[in-house]
């Protein structure tokens, strides 16, 4: 599928030489106690970048846990744009990414919408979007057309801008904070169909990539970039979970109309991936981070982290 740059507008910044280069300059994140936005601060401090986590909850614990690394936690809201252009100023880049499961699809366009217009007004000079799905309208899912609403409030405003559309997250076959694992091995496995090849990425491989699309500006900048790693069906995914791991991926018994009374966009999001498809070129994401992880690789370091704690 042939990706759409979006305009640059303004002229970006000059291309750096690498994250050293960039260790003085400061890059806002948007949602940054969440797992994406997270591992998207995280790979900028250890590149060298000053990095200015946005959260309304500037006291919690993840937002702790980043201040330690060294992130300044600064307090704004989404929702508030008085509070995202304070946070913005004499920031060179910013991250902005929305989580619909928590505002709504309304509200994550309102958010989107709301970050892209506070970089405009604060100057930002590179903001890379979080997005997802194939960048086409009428795919019917809720949460792939909000991001295509926030894209085109970035092109009316002319924003030097990178999209990033990460497919299937890694953390989706392990982590049930981050979506109920139950979804990925029992309901997903109807909807799709267990043989259908998934593209995958981890959450800190976006990191990665997202620091290096921040560090080369004039490579990256007007470009639309599908994200994935490895393709692996579900199949293999619970053939992979099994060997590394020592035991099947759990299972619970639940059908696809509870899922749907809680998560209605993912279920629609699986039952459109059966019957059009879905693929990425893993030669994008490799092409800027050549040491992402596959699943095996993955699900064996997930493997390790449990058995030492």
């Amino acid at each position: 599928m042939a990706r759409r740059p979006l305009p640059d507008g303004a002229s970006g910044p000059e291309p750096s030489t690498g994250s050293g280069a960039d260790a003085s300059r400061t890059v806002a994140v948007a949602g940054a106690t969440g797992r994406q936005g997270g591992a998207v601060a995280r790979a900028l401090v250890a590149a060298g970048w000053r990095v200015r986590g946005l959260t309304r909850h500037p006291t919690r614990r993840p937002a702790r846990a980043l201040a330690a690394l060294g992130v300044e936690i600064t307090r704004a809201d989404m929702d508030d744009p008085a509070s995202l252009v304070r946070a913005l100023h004499g920031a060179h880049g910013v991250y902005s990414v929305q989580n619909f499961m928590i505002s709504g699809i309304d509200g994550e366009v309102r958010q989107g919408r709301n970050v892209a217009e506070a970089a405009r007004r604060a100057g930002v000079r590179h903001l890379v979007y979080a997005s997802a799905g194939t960048g086409e309208r009428g795919t019917g899912i809720g949460s792939w057309e909000s991001k295509l609403d926030v894209e085109q409030r970035l092109r009316e405003l002319e924003l030097p801008v990178t999209v990033l559309r990460p497919t299937a997250f890694m953390e989706l076959m392990t982590d049930p904070a981050f979506h109920p694992a139950v979804g990925t091995w029992h309901v997903w496995p109807k909807l799709a169909g267990g043989s259908f090849e998934v593209p995958w990425l981890c959450c800190h491989d976006l990191g990665v990539i997202a620091e290096r699309v921040f560090a080369d500006p004039g490579r990256f900048i007007g470009q639309d970039l599908m994200l994935a790693a490895d393709r692996r069906s579900l199949d293999e995914c619970r053939r992979i979970y099994t060997r590394v791991c020592g035991r099947p991926p759990r299972r619970w018994p639940m059908p696809v109309w509870m899922l749907e009374r809680f998560a209605a966009d993912t279920v629609a999001l699986w039952r459109w991936t059966r019957a059009t498809g879905f693929d990425a070129d893993l030669r994008v994401a490799r092409s800027i981070h050549p040491a992402a992880l596959d699943v095996e690789e993955w699900l064996a370091r997930q493997a390790g982290a449990t058995t030492t704690r």
